[in-house]
């Protein structure tokens, strides 16, 4: 497994865990859980952009490491 590889599939787990994060925070009733939800998504986010940015910057130095 590549590295390009590997960060695609952070990319992709880390998405998922924004998504549950939102959908919890979407579906709990309990104010002070919904904002722990939607705190935790805000930091997920920032991870998540962090990671795409590394991605994009390994895809540009590397081409090999491209997909698709």
């Amino acid at each position: 497994m590549t590295v390009g590889t590997q960060m695609q599939s952070a990319v992709a787990s880390c998405q998922s865990v924004l998504a549950d994060l939102n959908t919890f925070a979407l579906e709990t009733e309990d104010k002070n859980a919904k904002q722990m939800f939607q705190n935790m998504a805000q930091q997920q986010q920032t991870i998540l952009d962090n990671l795409n940015a590394r991605l994009q910057y390994i895809q540009s130095e590397e081409p090999q490491f491209k997909q698709g």
